[in-house]
């Protein structure tokens, strides 16, 4: 094994020591777990001996410090005790919460006027307050413009008001709302809260501290992200759309992937936004959904255009431009060359391609500091997931781990 992905599992406990016993192991990432205790250091040894890259981040109660502080260790006649009342209420809540699920289900939608979640309903007088009265545009979509706010204890957050002009209404505000209340991974933007007082609606989320991926692929930002760094994004994104499509029951179709939909943490870890309105769109009669085409020129996908037959296939094919973006650093619609009509980026890619000059495509702030072996891979992903008809593409499960060798490729370039 060389490649363990342990993150966003909710994982408790210690970090087993036999982990440094897999020698061929050159990546593991645990991060975004509950993890406790200390790092063992036959690992630390393997992290500082270059053998091994390890990704910890978002265990809030692992102690990564050394030496890490000693705790009394409860008496052993306790753990019995503990376990036992533990398992007795994880049962009950288990039972509890199917209840609660069959005899929500049973509720008419007309007659959830408000949403049901306790601690997440905000007045708009506390909106105000969050946002300090609407004082920082921090983007704009759909719905209406986002704000930069901060809770009463310090968290920062992003408000999306709902503005009066806006086409999205209560029905559709509503099904964003319900979805995000239930539907939570590691590599989905997390909903906070909501505010639905009379006229004022407002959906409450996790900020995000580096922005959306396309102000990083502008030629203009200071920043250049690195190959590895653009590796882990697409594969941050594949995993988060694959809990749509394949661990959700019914699946959720995203509809509008693209890179300003896909969020970075402060640790430049992705997250897929605006993915709220699948479901309401979905259960739309096919003439509505006809009508209204969903998605953004230049990730739309041509059998959809042109039949308007929506599925998960429709969602692979716009991954597939977001992952063109990322090898080339230039827009699904580009400008062509001699700055006149703008052309679509597979008019330009796909010649070069076939013509087996990869150096052409990539892009250039990265100064050729790649694998070349994993760039191929890349692209090979990425033309398979555009191709024009649905029944030729993959299913996001098989891209992502495709995805996943590829990062393991370029992580043994940087070991070596």
């Amino acid at each position: 094994m060389e490649y363990l992905d342990l993150s966003n599992n909710q994982l408790t406990g210690a970090i087993p020591e036999t982990l440094a016993e897999l020698q061929n192991l050159r990546i593991l990432n645990l991060s975004g777990n509950n993890l406790i205790g200390s790092v063992p250091e036959a690992l630390k040894k393997r992290v500082l001996d270059n053998t091994l890259i390890m990704s910890l981040t978002g265990n809030a109660n692992l102690c990564q410090a050394n030496p890490c502080p000693q705790k009394k260790k409860p008496k052993k006649i306790l753990i019995p005790v503990v376990t036992s009342i533990l398992g007795f209420f994880l049962v009950l809540f288990g039972a509890l919460a199917i209840i609660w699920l069959i005899k929500r289900k049973r509720i008419p939608e007309s007659s959830e006027r408000t949403l049901r979640s306790k601690n997440r309903s905000f007045k708009y007088g506390e909106v105000s307050r969050i946002i300090g009265n609407f004082g920082r545009v921090i983007g704009e979509g759909g719905f209406g413009k986002v704000y930069l706010g901060t809770l009463d204890n310090g968290t920062l957050v992003a408000v999306k008001m709902l503005s009066e002009s806006s086409k999205q209404g209560y029905k559709e505000f509503h099904a964003e709302a319900q979805l995000l209340m239930i539907v939570h991974h590691g590599n989905l933007v997390s909903l906070l809260g909501y505010c639905n007082d009379s006229r004022h609606m407002a959906l409450i989320y996790e900020y995000m501290a580096n922005g959306n991926l396309m102000q990083h692929l502008l030629e203009d930002h200071l920043k250049v992200l690195t190959w590895n760094k653009r590796l882990q994004i697409a594969v941050d994104v594949a995993q988060g759309l694959d809990y749509l499509h394949n661990g959700c029951k019914p699946p959720i179709i995203h509809r509008d992937l693209k890179t300003t939909n896909i969020l970075l943490n402060e640790d430049f870890r992705a997250k897929i936004a605006d993915f709220g309105l699948s479901r309401a769109f979905a259960s739309e009669n096919h003439s509505y959904v006809s009508t209204c085409p969903a998605g953004t020129p230049g990730y739309l996908d041509p059998e959809f255009q042109s039949f308007g037959n929506l599925n998960k296939k429709s969602d692979v094919y716009s991954f597939g431009i977001v992952l063109f973006e990322l090898i080339t650093g230039q827009r699904a619609t580009m400008r062509s060359q001699d700055g006149g009509l703008s052309m679509h980026i597979l008019q330009w890619l796909i010649p070069i391609i076939e013509s087996g000059d990869l150096q052409r495509i990539m892009d250039p702030r990265l100064q050729g500091e790649f694998d070349i072996n994993s760039a191929w891979k890349v692209v090979e992903i990425a033309m398979s997931c555009t191709k024009p008809m649905a029944i030729q593409r993959p299913d996001i499960n098989q891209v992502l781990i495709e995805l996943k060798e590829s990062l393991v490729s370029e992580a043994r370039v940087l070991l070596k």
